[in-house]
């Protein structure tokens, strides 16, 4: 077991060890489901090994999380409001730790897994002022002698269902709001970085324990399908908030929508780059290599597509092969590694076979496009030029995968970025004021994200994130995301003696 390792010693000031309970139930750690071995992606040998829950865990969970609601949704929003800021601090406190852990078991590299917790740290602070701002409004009553207001009430539960890209970034951005809303939060991690899982459930438990408050108002379960369609069946759980592909998450919204659940949805991206004739081409070009190469391509926001100018299109390509050459790819704790491992043997596999693809649909390989030979899940970045028709391009390829396509006027460039199935991001670089206002206007970007000489990814916390059509139309972290969390009622206070009715209506 690899947890034996001396560079895997700072796991126990985790709290981990070498096999870990995968169910945080009711205040106590518990686990009677399969054992499954976490792996580290950069050399595919054993982590530690972490007991899965089962469905009769689920149960126990979910009996006493439904008891805590009762208790959470009364305390006072502020209060609640401290205890995330708590949270916050015992993130801080572990920040280098949680980070390292972020980078060891999905493959990113540790500036991005240290910013990953930097995020819900974020996050906390974020929802600690929010807590005092769940406002309703006070709203002209037509009759005499009658108030209407609008009050914000809890929903009860929430339920996370998180990704491995963004192993625990994707949970702040719903438990800190969640939490501070009134509701209690059933979490169930990635498969494949239950340690992330654990580690991050530990550091809430403690907060909780400390305040004497129940452990059950945060619930999380390490395990895989099973346990995902259990929280999407079930009606103890208002909301729940669901992140990964567009096929899975098309079914979770139909299993909650059958109960009359809500559901919040983070799906695919298919995300394109237009770079004009007059784009700061220095700026553009690092852009795109963060947004193409960063996290070895599976950000949900990573750029997919390249829409170059025909003008700038050869020069501009030119640039980019050359940085592309540059990228050191290697073990993503390493200081100086830009491109770490794809997270798993499954995942280098289907680079494999998606550019097998790619190359008979006529895409054309400009650098890159192998599989590195290592014992880790190691593949090149990619740039391939092909047709804007070519079918292959309107599909999500998790990997350092980047399609070039060329236009000549900015109506042709638009369409293309509108043309795929999925909305979520989509950037644009120029210095023309009537490019950048069409472009975030109505006939612009039909995207949830609409960006202007920055990259497609790292998304603020302060703006909603989500995006349209086959990326789901669900909105998290910032702006007003906080009220798909609660329940909104209209109150109509009649402090007068008479009846009058709406309308003008006379009943009588």
């Amino acid at each position: 077991m690899g947890f034996a390792r001396k560079e895997y010693e700072f796991l126990r000031e985790l709290g981990l060890g070498p096999r870990n309970p995968g169910s945080y139930i009711n205040g106590k750690w518990k686990g009677s489901g399969p054992v499954v071995c976490s792996v580290n992606p950069a050399n595919n040998q054993n982590i530690a090994e972490v007991v899965e829950a089962s469905i009769q865990d689920y149960d126990e969970g979910m009996q006493a999380c439904s008891e805590a609601a009762k208790i959470w949704m009364q305390i006072p929003a502020p209060k609640r409001g401290d205890i995330v800021r708590q949270i916050g601090e015992a993130l801080r406190m572990k920040l280098q730790h949680l980070g390292r852990l972020v980078s060891l078991e999905m493959g990113k590299i540790l500036p991005e897994g240290i910013g990953e917790v930097q995020e819900i740290i974020d996050m906390c602070d974020y929802a600690v002022g929010l807590s005092r701002q769940l406002n309703g409004s006070i709203i002209p009553s037509e009759r005499p002698n009658h108030m209407m207001l609008e009050t914000w009430n809890p929903l009860g539960i929430v339920g996370v269902i998180t990704a491995f890209n963004f192993p625990c970034a994707v949970l702040g951005w719903n438990a800190c709001i969640a939490l501070v809303c009134g509701n209690c939060v059933v979490w169930k991690g990635a498969p494949t970085t239950p340690l992330i899982t654990v580690a991050m459930t530990e550091l809430v438990a403690e907060v909780l324990e400390k305040n004497n408050l129940p452990g059950a108002i945060f619930t999380s379960f390490c395990g895989g399908a099973e346990i995902g369609q259990a929280i999407a069946k079930d009606t103890r759980i208002q909301l729940v908030s669901f992140t990964g592909s567009s096929k899975v998450g098309q079914s979770v919204q139909r299993t909650v929508s059958e109960r009359f659940g809500k559901c919040l949805l983070e799906l695919s991206g298919n995300n394109a780059i237009i770079v004009m004739d007059d784009a700061d081409i220095k700026l553009a070009v690092r852009s795109v290599l963060f947004a193409a190469v960063g996290t070895a391509g599976q950000r949900c926001t990573t750029c997919r597509r390249l829409i170059l100018h025909e003008s700038i299109y050869q020069s501009f390509l030119d640039q980019l092969i050359g940085v592309y050459k540059q990228v050191k790819i290697g073990d993503p704790l390493e200081k100086g590694t830009l491109l770490g491992p794809l997270h798993t043997r499954a995942s280098r596999e289907n680079f494999e076979k998606g550019i097998e693809f790619i190359k008979s649909q006529g895409g054309k390989i400009l650098t890159g496009g192998s599989v590195i030979e290592s014992d880790g899940n190691f593949v090149e970045p990619t740039i391939i030029e092909i047709s804007p028709d070519a079918a292959v391009v309107k599909e999500e390829l998790f990997a350092p995968v980047l399609y070039v396509l060329k236009f000549q006027t900015l109506k042709e460039a638009i369409e293309m970025n509108n043309s795929v199935p999925q909305g979520l991001s989509s950037s644009i670089f120029t210095r023309k004021p009537e490019v950048i206002f069409k472009w975030i206007g109505p006939h612009g970007s039909d995207c949830g994200i609409v960006n202007v000489n920055i990259p497609t990814n790292g998304a603020e916390i302060g703006g909603a994130f989500g995006g349209e059509k086959a990326t789901g139309g669900g909105r998290e972290a910032g702006s007003d995301s906080w009220k798909q969390y609660m329940r909104r009622s209209t109150c109509t206070i009649n402090y007068g003696n008479e009846l009058p009715l709406a309308q003008g209506i006379n009943f009588g």
